[in-house]
């Protein structure tokens, strides 16, 4: 693609979405290389055209009171080297029904050399249309586990706010389009322009994990009476030292079938298992700071008593160290007025 042309974005507009989806790859793509000139007296260098289009042309609704009214429909479309698709309405059954012209429209543009983009929701309909198959992506943590069901061959990683696989891009939760936005303001334009846009509109520059944000409880959903009661006694004392050997002996099982029969049933080894209800607890202790005081008493708290160790696996599961998390999650400190 040549550095000094327009880069054509198209974003679709979708029914029943959040409207902040499709407005904010609006602004960003707009605001680059002309907002930071703006502010600084600096002569514009637009670097995208953007162009809205719903399915059919018509305005769209959405789930808060506002509607916006499309440029055109997906049939109207003549160039596109960026398409950005918008959270879809969480009812995922509805979601296909109500888009179904929008699968085919993606497929031609992709084989056409479009770069395809994905927000939070709008991930299935990426998904539906094929376009993930064998390839890594994003979506809000919420919705992650009815996907992988869905869509086996994708390999989803919503603890990612942005993935990138080839051609496709995904987007996490509903803000994270704002990260989707600036990652592709970089990726088409490069850093020194995602950095001005950026400022210019006072925003971060892109985020990379959500793992903070929303943490999936440990699977339950399954009928092993053991294992369930192996469960029960690590969430009441997921403080203590224990062991396989030890776990399996409470419920009367051999370690080894212990262990292959947890797995199945939990998807995670009792080790795996163990960890993540330890930085699920200790996630909760940064986020309120009741009863601990610094990093160290955090650890302890859980069941740590490797500080160093804990704060590799707190960042390996979460994408940020302890003392990040707490300042980005923690209670707010303001400063009091003299």
């Amino acid at each position: 693609m040549k550095r000094d042309a327009l880069i054509d974005v198209v974003v679709v507009l979708l029914e029943r979405a959040l409207p902040s989806t499709s407005v904010a790859p609006i602004e960003i793509f707009s605001a680059a290389g002309v907002l930071w000139q703006q502010f600084n007296r600096l002569p514009p260098a637009p670097r995208f055209r953007v162009r809205t289009v719903s399915l059919d042309g018509r305005p769209t609704r959405y789930l808060v009171p506002l509607g916006l009214r499309p440029q055109g429909a997906l049939a109207s479309v003549r160039h596109a080297d960026l398409i950005v698709v918008p959270t879809a309405e969480a009812d995922l059954d509805q979601a296909l029904r109500a888009n179904a012209p929008l699968f085919p429209w993606l497929r031609r543009w992709y084989e056409r050399g479009a770069r395809i983009a994905g927000v939070c929701t709008g991930a299935s309909l990426l998904a539906e249309a094929g376009l993930l198959d064998g390839k890594v992506g994003t979506t809000h943590w919420a919705f992650v586990d009815e996907y992988r069901r869905r869509y086996p061959r994708v390999r989803w990683q919503a603890e990612r706010f942005v993935t990138e696989a080839g051609r496709v891009f995904c987007g996490g939760g509903v803000y994270a389009s704002i990260d989707l936005c600036l990652y592709l303001v970089e990726k088409f334009c490069g850093h020194e322009t995602a950095v001005e846009t950026a400022k210019a509109l006072l925003l971060e520059t892109p985020r990379i994990w959500q793992s903070g944000y929303g943490t999936a409880p440990p699977r339950s959903a399954h009928d092993d009476e053991r294992i369930q009661k192996a469960q029960d006694w690590l969430f009441r004392n997921f403080k203590e030292e224990t062991s396989v050997d030890g776990l399996a002996a409470r419920v009367g099982m051999s370690p080894r079938n212990f262990a292959r029969r947890f797995t199945a049933a939990t998807s995670e080894t009792p080790l795996a298992y163990l960890h993540r209800l330890r930085i699920d607890a200790a996630r909760r202790l940064l986020e309120t700071g009741k009863g601990v005081v610094g990093v160290a008493d955090v650890s302890r708290a859980v069941g740590y008593q490797d500080l160093a160790f804990f704060r590799r696996l707190f960042k390996r599961h979460t994408g940020e160290a302890p003392r990040a998390y707490r300042e980005r999650f923690g209670p707010l400190r303001v400063a009091r007025a003299r």
